[in-house]
C-alpha cells in the first residue's frame, strides 16, 4: 500500500508547519484573548488577519478538489495537511479549511446550481460568510436519518420549511448566512427517497436561533452549536439542492470526504497532545526521580505512539480507497476510521491530562478543551454503533453462500 506524499502535498504541507511556528502557535493565547473579550460571538480580529496571511501564501481552500474552486487535491493529499491544521481546534478557518463549511461548499461545488454557486459558494470559497448543515433533531433519533420529521412542502414557486434543528455547528457566527437543511418532501416516497436538502439564506423569517449548546461546559465560541427553529419558513423553489428526495444521495456525497477530514484533524490533536505529554514528564519530577522514568509513564507513552500510528495509516488507507474506487466503494475503511480514531484520539488526550496533573484539567493546557472536542465525534457524523453495524454487514456479506 502506497501512502506516500506526492510532491505536491509534501511541498504544501512544509509551507503549513511553516505557518504554524510563524503565525499559529505564537498567537494561541492571543486568539483565547480575543474570544474571551467582550461578547462571545463575534468576528475574531486574529484570524480575519491570518486569513489574508495564508491566502496571500496559497494556503488557501487546501480541500477541495475540484476545480476551479481549489487546488485539485486528492484525499490522500489533503489528509496529512488535514492532520497539520487539525493540531490547533481554531487553525482550519484560518486556511478556510474548516467544519463545516468545507462540506457545505463540497455540496454547492458538486450539486449546485450556477446560480446558487455565485449567491453562496463563491463567498464561502472567499471566506467572507459563513454556513451550517441543519440535519439533526432534538425530537428524533437521529442517528437514523430516516427519522427526520422536518417539512419540506412545495407551494407553488416556493417551498415551505418546519422543523426544529440542533447541533448545528457555526449558526452561533454573525457571518452564517446560509444554512444546508434536510427535510421530508414526501413521506410517503421509498425509505431513502423521502427526504431532500434545501438552501435556508439564514436571515429568512421564521428563522430563529433558539439557544447555543455547550459541550461539557464549553460554549465553542465565536462559532458553537445552535439549536434553530424553521417556522413557515419560505424560500425559492429553486434554492432546492438536485431535487427532491435526493437528500441521502447528497448526504453520502459530503459525508465520505468529511469524515476523512474529522479523522486526520483529530489525529493532529493527538499527536499534540503527545507532544505536551512528553514534554511534560521531562520536566517534572515525582517521588525522587523524573516523571519520564516512571515505568506507567513510559508504557502510556509508547501506547500513544504505537496508536496514533496504527490509526493514521488505516486513515490513509481509506483515503487511497476512496481516490482510487470511490466514497461507495470505501464504505468499509470510512465506517471503520469513524470508530478507531475518536477513539485513540481520547485514550490518548486522557493519558496526556493524567500526566499532566491537575494542569491537564484547566485552560493553561489544550487538552480538556480537546477531549471535550473529541468525544462529540463519537457522535457526530453517526454515533459509533451505527458504523460498528455498517461494519459488520459488510464484513458478513463476504460469507454469502453463491447464488444459484
Amino acid at each position: 500500500m502506497n501512502i506516500a506524499l506526492s510532491p505536491r502535498a509534501a511541498d504544501y504541507r512544509n509551507r503549513l508547519l511553516a505557518f504554524f511556528d510563524r503565525h499559529i502557535y505564537p498567537n494561541e493565547k492571543l486568539y483565547a484573548t480575543q474570544v474571551n473579550t467582550g461578547a462571545r460571538w463575534k468576528t475574531i480580529p486574529l484570524i480575519e488577519e491570518l486569513k489574508g496571511k495564508a491566502a496571500a501564501e496559497g494556503l488557501w481552500n487546501l480541500f477541495m478538489p475540484e476545480a476551479p474552486f481549489g487546488p485539485g487535491l486528492t484525499n490522500l493529499e489533503y489528509a496529512p495537511l488535514c492532520e497539520v491544521m487539525g493540531r490547533v481546534p481554531w487553525a482550519p478557518e484560518v486556511f478556510n479549511c474548516n467544519a463545516p463549511d468545507t462540506g457545505n461548499m463540497e455540496v454547492l461545488a458538486r450539486y449546485g446550481t450556477k446560480d446558487q454557486q455565485e449567491r453562496w459558494l463563491w463567498p464561502l470559497l472567499r471566506g467572507e460568510i459563513r454556513s451550517c448543515f441543519a440535519m439533526t433533531e432534538p425530537a428524533v433519533a437521529s442517528s437514523d436519518a430516516t427519522n427526520i420529521e422536518s417539512a419540506i412542502v412545495r407551494d407553488g414557486d416556493e417551498y415551505v420549511i418546519n422543523g426544529r434543528k440542533w447541533w448545528s455547528t457555526g449558526a452561533g457566527d454573525p457571518r452564517c448566512a446560509i444554512a444546508i437543511f434536510m427535510g421530508k418532501t414526501d413521506p410517503t416516497a421509498a425509505k431513502h427517497k423521502q427526504q431532500s436538502m434545501i438552501l435556508v439564506p439564514f436571515d429568512t423569517p421564521g428563522v430563529k436561533v433558539e439557544r447555543m449548546l455547550n459541550v461539557f461546559g464549553y460554549d465553542e465560541a465565536p462559532h458553537g452549536h445552535a439549536e434553530v427553529s424553521y417556522t413557515n419558513v419560505r424560500v425559492p423553489a429553486g434554492d432546492m439542492l438536485l431535487g427532491e428526495g435526493r437528500g441521502f444521495e447528497i448526504a453520502q456525497g459530503r459525508l465520505g470526504p468529511g469524515r476523512i477530514h474529522h479523522c486526520m484533524r483529530s489525529i493532529g490533536l493527538a499527536e499534540r497532545a503527545l507532544e505536551f505529554m512528553c514534554r511534560r514528564v521531562r520536566e517534572r519530577v515525582a517521588f525522587g526521580k523524573p516523571i519520564a522514568q516512571q515505568g506507567t509513564i513510559r508504557a502510556d507513552i509508547a501506547d500513544s505512539r504505537m496508536e496514533i500510528d496504527q490509526a493514521r495509516l488505516l486513515v490513509m488507507h481509506a483515503a487511497r480507497v476512496m481516490d482510487e474506487a470511490g466514497n461507495k466503494a470505501a464504505r468499509a475503511e470510512i465506517a471503520m476510521i469513524k470508530v478507531v480514531v475518536p477513539n485513540m484520539a481520547l485514550r490518548v488526550l486522557d493519558r496526556a491530562m493524567q500526566a499532566h496533573g491537575a494542569a491537564g484539567m484547566c485552560e493553561d493546557f489544550p487538552l480538556a478543551s480537546g477531549w471535550a472536542l473529541l468525544r462529540t465525534l463519537r457522535l457526530a457524523d453517526g454515533p459509533d454503533e451505527v458504523h460498528q453495524e455498517a461494519i459488520a454487514k459488510l464484513e458478513l456479506k463476504k460469507y454469502d453462500p453463491p447464488k444459484a
